[in-house]
């Protein structure tokens, strides 16, 4: 989608701050960090919601969760612990209309959220 901010990013029209990168997934850090880590992980190819995901994606989702746990690594998080949130649709707070992944680390994280 041409006006997508996610999608220029993927184009490289956008500058970002890439953190690691898959045919399928794209993660680089968040612009307005809520914690010391704070990398989004988004699909490539433009999916709006995480309602636009069906079966016949099963490599995008799989690829998602593979980058995730390379974002883990990368940043040294995986022991200490992690959350990884899904905004999905304006009530719950999704800036961009392109599926994307938060992986928040580095502070204690509250709950309940929100």
């Amino acid at each position: 989608m041409p006006d997508c901010l996610f999608c220029r990013i993927v184009a490289r029209e956008i500058p970002a701050s890439i953190v690691c990168e898959t045919p399928l997934t794209l993660a680089f850090r968040d612009i307005h960090p809520i914690a010391p880590t704070h990398v989004l992980v988004i699909p490539k190819p433009h999916v709006g919601t995480i309602l636009g995901l069906d079966e016949t994606q099963s490599d995008v989702i799989v690829a998602l969760t593979r980058t995730i746990q390379d974002v883990a690594r990368l940043e040294n998080i995986q022991e200490r612990g992690f959350r990884v949130v899904v905004n999905n649709g304006k009530d719950a707070n999704q800036a961009v209309a392109h599926l994307h992944y938060h992986v928040l680390a580095g502070r204690k994280l509250g709950w309940p959220p929100g």
